[in-house]
């Protein structure tokens, strides 16, 4: 949310696609997931540029191997950088800039889909075993946040501070923003 309230025409193009896809009149069901390639293609470019961990889980060599013009041995415990795959220059253009379009040529959007330029749920026999449950749940959260209401910075801010912390790959600060209802009142479920 807070690359996408920084990137005004990038939130106002996902949010073109709900009201295109669904409509107002309704909520994003979860049924509707596979219909909003641009917000899945959002999803995929956050999970990219800000994943949840720096390092997926650790692989151990099962035999003498060579993999990128290194010798690794067997026995040897191997680490992938989530950061260092997702930020790196070499295989994206320009790697820190928020850019869902980059995505987009590939047809539908599939966040649980293997890609070697880098890692959202781990991959092979230690990949994630939530990892459609997380993906549904991401783009569910973030599908109907972009629904139910306008974002932009708080008062007097020009853009959201996306500095991240030290220890962890989270904001450094807590998210800030003025979100408005823009859909009708009888959309937003209330506990009474």
């Amino acid at each position: 949310m807070a690359e996408m309230i920084n990137q005004p025409t990038i939130l106002e193009r996902a949010t073109r696609e709900l009201d295109m896809v669904i409509g107002k009149e309704r909520l994003v069901q979860e049924s509707d997931i596979a219909n909003l390639n641009y917000i899945n293609a959002c999803a995929k470019e956050a999970f990219r540029l800000h994943p949840v961990a720096h390092f997926n889980m650790p692989h151990v060599a099962m035999q003498d191997t060579t993999l990128g013009g290194y010798f690794i041995p067997e026995g040897s415990w191997a680490l992938l950088s989530r950061v260092g795959l997702g930020r790196n220059p070499k295989t994206w253009q320009n790697p820190l800039k928020f850019n869902p379009e980059r995505h987009l040529n590939n047809g539908e959007i599939v966040l649980t889909k293997h890609d070697p330029r880098f890692l959202v749920f781990s991959t092979g026999r230690r990949g994630c075993m939530g990892s459609f449950l997380g993906s549904c749940l991401t783009t569910m959260l973030l599908a109907r946040m972009i629904q139910c209401f306008s974002w932009s910075p708080p008062r007097n801010a020009i853009s959201v501070d996306l500095t991240e912390a030290v220890d962890d790959l989270s904001l450094a600060n807590p998210l800030m923003a003025f979100g408005r209802p823009r859909l009708a009142s009888h959309l937003y479920p209330t506990t009474s």
